[in-house]
């Protein structure tokens, strides 16, 4: 079963513009828990000490989850992450070649600065789930990222994360996680340890969830996302997507309960400024709507000719859109919802021309403006017959 960590309060804190307060983070982990996920990572307390404060109360609350920080591999960085109390502790070090250079550092310095941490924190807090992540792994030279991983995992690191901290990987490439994935569980294990593997993918290509998924088909135990794929650039792998992606392509997540999605999303994008987009997967406004006349006549009468997934299962339902594009059955379908039961087919033509002209200035009649059009066609009607 692969765990799902989330990292809206840390990684979603890099989106340009975007600072919770504390009391919403609370919220926020609270409602990830309903949700089901495993890790929420809350921060990297060093940072700042509002973060540093956040960090500290989530990691004091009871609860299933798990409390993660995020850390550099410098022993300060450590220090204050463990005393916050946190369950899970993220360790970062990039072993590309360029950085090893610009920080004047060899390769053998920079494992061992990792896995004396490790070590340190292993003997300090054994309970603590260490992560161990190479930035970005997947455009390091393959010997350094299978040196210094192999050795983080032989030091005590209960988890590898592979980064495309770029969005660099494509699927169906040479330069793929799939593949990238087995070989680095292959490298692990001739090295005789086996550690669990996580994927943390960016979105710069768009390619973000197709990466994840690969990975997770190559087998890997964690994989990190966002609500709104929030986070550096272009983001990360968006949380709802990949839950359902997970559920309904592998039947994963048997505890998960996706119809806290929609008031989660809700919530962050409120909090965070940031829109839900409109045509987004499973939470956008559009996600359920029907709008073309074939689409809502099928969409009313067997709603799974047009959607391949059950809108219950996430907390949403399906909707009749009326615009430029109404035909009639979309239109019987809203009057009946109005109440209007009994419409003869001249007024139906009325109604649907007003609907019409509404609709080509590139808006949609909402139910209370349907009512507004019908009452001002029978008030048409009644000044008609008392001339």
């Amino acid at each position: 079963m692969v765990r799902i960590l989330d990292t809206t309060l840390r990684e979603g804190e890099q989106t340009p513009g975007v600072a919770f307060p504390v009391h919403v983070k609370i919220a926020l982990a609270e409602s990830l828990e309903r949700l089901g996920v495993d890790i929420v990572e809350a921060g990297h307390p060093v940072v700042d000490k509002e973060i540093e404060r956040g960090v500290r109360l989530l990691a004091a609350r009871r609860g299933e989850i798990r409390v993660g920080a995020h850390a550099r591999s410098l022993k300060g960085d450590v220090d204050m992450a463990l005393s916050c109390g946190v369950s899970f502790l993220g360790l970062f070090y990039c072993v590309s070649r360029e950085r090893l250079t610009e920080g004047n550092r060899t390769l053998s310095q920079a494992i061992e600065s990792v896995t004396s941490l490790i070590r340190e924190v292993k003997g300090r807090a054994p309970q603590v789930m260490v992560r161990y992540t190479p930035e970005d792994t997947v455009r390091t030279a393959w010997p350094d990222v299978a040196a210094v991983a192999l050795e983080a995992a032989r030091a005590g690191a209960d988890v590898i994360s592979v980064a495309d901290t770029t969005g660099y990987m494509v699927p169906g490439t040479e330069n793929n996680l799939y593949d990238y994935t087995l070989r680095m569980r292959e490298s692990l294990v001739r090295g005789g340890v086996n550690p669990m593997l996580a994927v943390h993918c960016h979105n710069d290509r768009g390619l973000a969830l197709a990466n994840a998924l690969d990975a997770y088909r190559a087998g890997v135990d964690i994989i990190d996302a966002s609500v709104l794929g929030l986070g550096e650039r272009a983001g990360i792998v968006d949380l709802a997507q990949l839950m359902v992606a997970l559920r309904s392509g592998w039947n994963e997540g048997e505890r998960w309960d996706l119809t806290q999605l929609p008031e989660l999303y809700r919530r962050v994008s409120r909090f965070s400024g940031i829109p839900v987009p409109p045509l987004a997967p499973v939470v956008g406004e559009n996600a359920f709507s029907h709008c073309a006349g074939i689409h809502t006549q099928a969409a009313i009468r067997y709603p799974l000719h047009y959607q391949s997934l059950d809108p219950i299962t996430v907390g949403r339902c399906s909707r009749v859109v009326l615009d430029h594009m109404a035909g009639t059955s979309a239109l019987l379908y809203a009057l009946r919802n109005l109440g209007e039961e009994d419409v003869g087919e001249d007024r139906l033509k009325e109604i649907l021309l007003r609907v019409k002209e509404v609709g080509r200035l590139g808006r949609t009649v909402d139910r209370e403006e349907l009512g507004f059009i019908v009452a001002s066609l029978e008030a048409e009607k009644r000044e008609e017959g008392a001339r």
